[in-house]
């Protein structure tokens, strides 16, 4: 995670104390506190198209869409994360008001600065989840999609997605859509793999 700012040796207890007072959101890994970094024009375009078609699709079912501004509960006592976006179909996540802990789908929008976390440590963390059946990243610079998908035998399939013409499908919530549609209004002209 290099690129943000980190603070070691702090307690669970801590950080969900210090995290409810706090002007500006962190992330907790096993005692390591990361202060959440801006994000690109393209970056914060793809998770509102994402959280949009969800929220859509979903409109009127048991789930649940939620944007990078809900904790999710990664590991009890050991990792809190904000997902760019995260669906939600359990009725005891939809009674909590400021953290959820059973999302079925997670899609992780990509920065140069935590691509490598996102798909190593970060998704090692989310496999423990016992409902998660989805883990999506996508890349704001550039055409690509990428589903990991629990399949039947409870090994974890990558899915990718990168020509114009794909149509993207999530089992999880029984959507499909094309994949430009992650890239509305998203002009690749101005983005750069090292913007911030």
């Amino acid at each position: 995670m290099s690129g943000l700012a980190k603070q070691l040796g702090v307690s669970p207890q801590e950080y969900l104390a210090r995290e409810e007072q706090a002007t500006e959101k962190h992330e907790y890994f096993y005692g390591e506190v990361f202060a959440m970094a801006g994000a690109s024009d393209a970056h914060v375009t793809v998770c509102l198209n994402a959280a949009l078609l969800l929220k859509s699709h979903l409109r009127s079912s048991d789930c649940r869409t939620y944007m990078s501004d809900m904790r999710l509960c990664a590991h009890k006592d050991h990792a809190y994360f904000y997902p760019d976006v995260m669906v939600c179909c359990d009725s005891d996540d939809h009674k909590r008001s400021t953290m959820k802990h059973s999302p079925l789908l997670i899609i992780e929008v990509l920065s140069p600065s935590t691509e490598a976390y996102e798909r190593g440590d970060k998704f090692a963390t989310y496999r423990q989840l016992d409902s998660l059946l989805e883990y999506v990243l996508i890349d704001p610079n550039q055409l690509c999609v990428d589903i990991f998908r629990l399949n039947e035998r409870q090994r974890w399939e990558l899915f990718s997605f990168r020509d114009e013409a794909d149509i993207v499908t999530f089992t999880s919530i029984h959507m499909q859509c094309t994949l430009l549609e992650f890239y509305e209004e998203v002009d690749f002209s101005t983005v750069s793999t090292l913007s911030t």
